[in-house]
C-alpha cells in the first residue's frame, strides 16, 4: 500500500467541514420530524413499509436522531456513531432505488444528492481518527 503526506491540519478542517455539511442536512431531516411529523410517517410508510405512526412515536425517533447527530456532530464516539449514521444513511439511499432509474419524474433527481452524502459519511467514518478539529473524540 502506499502512503501519502498531506498537512495534519488540512485534513482535519477537511473533515470537519464534511462533518458539519452532514450534520447539517441530518438535522434538517431531524427537525422535520418535530415540525412535520406527517411528512416524517409518509416517508416510512412509502419507502420502508412501515404502518402510519402516531406524532408520539415520530417525536421519539426525533429525538433519539436528535441525539445521535449532536453525538456525531461533537465527535462522541466517532467508531460507533459515525456507523451508525452510515448504515442510516445507506438504507435510506437504497430504499430509493426505483427514484434512481427514472431521474426526470417528479423530484426524483433530487435523490441523487444522496449519493456524494453517502461517499462523504463513508469517508468521515474511514479517516475517523483524523477527524480531531473540535471534537471531543480526540
Amino acid at each position: 500500500m502506499s502512503t501519502i503526506t498531506l498537512p495534519r491540519e488540512k485534513l482535519e478542517w477537511s473533515l470537519l467541514g464534511l462533518r458539519l455539511g452532514v450534520f447539517i442536512v441530518l438535522l434538517m431531516w431531524t427537525i422535520d420530524k418535530f415540525i412535520n411529523p406527517g411528512h416524517a410517517a409518509v416517508v416510512l410508510k412509502v419507502f420502508y413499509s412501515i404502518p402510519a405512526l402516531g406524532n408520539s412515536i415520530t417525536y421519539l425517533i426525533g429525538a433519539l436522531q436528535l441525539a445521535l447527530i449532536l453525538s456525531f456532530l461533537i465527535g462522541f464516539q466517532k467508531r460507533w456513531v459515525t456507523l451508525i449514521i452510515l448504515i442510516m444513511h445507506l438504507s435510506s439511499t437504497l430504499v430509493s432505488f426505483g427514484r434512481y432509474l427514472d431521474p426526470w419524474a417528479g423530484a426524483n433527481l433530487l435523490f441523487f444528492a444522496a449519493w456524494p452524502m453517502l461517499a462523504a459519511i463513508f469517508m468521515l467514518y474511514l479517516f475517523r481518527e483524523y477527524d480531531n478539529k473540535f471534537s471531543i473524540g480526540k
